[in-house]
């Protein structure tokens, strides 16, 4: 009979629970298991329900070892309990993985629980499902932790809904380890990649181009014409121009459009004052602060300011070449110069240069320890910077 069958096999349960040999452990993992896969006869309700409390005992009793075997193997099955497995995936990740990213017993409302009170690993572990539902999406999404979107992203089997894709693309313009799994996804709509193309980088942009129904030339052409209207925008002070320039400055920074590719291009034209206007933008200074800092001679400065908004350093080379030669009116720039100043971007620490950038965003004057160091050491080549050992930085 069933309930003959029933009570045997919890009583070998209850036996091998005691037994905290590996052996023993093994044995019970299996057991549990075979319940499940050989068991021909139906319980009845208050079998299985008695039968699944059991079960949830014994695996908040078992050891880690037990429920992580337990785990793989129930994750597979699509005849365990609903409640045994919401208990495996809410255990310690190292027990939940395997039922977060296969079972199918789990409903969208427990896994939109489990986002919600359990670690950032569940969430990975829930974005790398085979299928991911829109609302499963927009509770990892809303956790703001950006590992965990970028999984997201990167898992083409997940539906994302259309108002989720537009937050996430306006979101790539600050996350930029968004943009490649975004741009690569199949249901990206060409109109989302078409945005996208202005600040994204140039592979990128060559990727949007080969792959979407866009028209390269005409993208182009609107960076052009924007760079036109910077460059014929009039600079007497009487006809508003630093005015004009921080007004375009936020309407580009509005439309996704600075972007240090597009800074240098600006700088490169000769269009100091927007250049200027842009860098105050991305970098929160003051713009009195921020003359200071792009034409100050030995260049410490800038260089902690472009590694703190995490610019890249061939971007940060560009910039103090340009800036070198507004300032000094020369065509040349010396080697050993370039060279001092990219050690010092490679030896600080990013969270270091951030640390600086918040306490010149408070304290303009705080500059004065960069001069002060500079005329200390000649040319800076060795200046450690304020408030950090030598050591900090490397």
């Amino acid at each position: 009979m069933a309930n003959d069958g029933f009570k045997e096999d919890y009583e070998a349960l209850l036996e091998m629970a005691r037994d905290k040999t590996v052996a023993g452990r093994a044995a019970l993992v299996n057991t549990i298991s075979d319940l499940f896969n050989n068991r021909n006869e139906v319980l009845t309700d208050q079998e299985r329900a008695l039968m699944s409390d059991i079960l949830r005992q014994l695996i908040h009793a078992a050891e880690m070892s037990v429920r992580r075997d337990l785990s793989r193997k129930m994750a597979a099955m699509d005849n365990v309990p609903h409640e045994l497995i919401v208990t495996l995936a809410n255990d310690e990740i190292e027990v939940a993985h395997p039922i977060l990213v296969t079972s199918e017993l789990l409903h969208d409302s427990d896994l939109i629980e489990i986002i919600h009170h359990r670690t950032m690993q569940h969430q990975l572990s829930i974005a790398m499902r085979r299928t991911v539902s829109e609302s499963v999406a927009d509770a990892l999404v809303e956790s703001g932790d950006e590992d965990v979107i970028k999984a997201l992203l990167e898992n083409s089997n997940a539906h994302i809904s259309k108002a989720t894709m537009e937050y996430l693309v306006d979101q790539s313009k600050r996350v930029n380890s968004y943009q490649n799994p975004l741009l690569t996804r199949p249901d990206l709509d060409p109109q989302l990649a078409r945005r996208m193309y202005m600040w994204v980088s140039a592979a990128l942009r060559n990727y949007v181009t080969e792959h979407f129904e866009i028209d390269p030339t005409e993208l182009d052409e609107n960076l052009d014409n924007t760079v036109s209207e910077i460059t014929t925008a009039p600079h007497d002070p009487g006809e508003g121009g630093p005015d004009k320039a921080r007004e375009l400055a936020q309407r580009l920074a509005d439309a996704g459009q600075v972007t240090p590719e597009f800074m240098i291009r600006v700088l490169r034209q000769g269009e100091i004052p927007l250049f200027e206007a842009m860098f105050v933008i991305h970098s929160g200074l003051r713009p009195k602060l921020l003359q200071r800092i792009m034409f100050e001679p030995g260049g410490e400065a800038l260089a902690v300011t472009c590694k703190a908004i995490d610019m890249a350093k061939n971007d940060f080379a560009s910039i103090f070449m340009l800036t070198r030669k507004a300032r000094a009116k020369e065509t040349v720039i010396s080697p050993s110069d370039l060279t001092r100043v990219l050690a010092l971007y490679d030896r600080v620490r990013s969270d270091s240069a951030k640390a600086m950038l918040a306490r010149w965003q408070r304290d303009p004057e705080y500059l004065n320890a960069i001069r002060m160091l500079s005329s200390q050491n000649g040319k800076g080549g060795n200046a450690v910077l304020p408030g950090n050992s030598s050591t900090d930085q490397t």
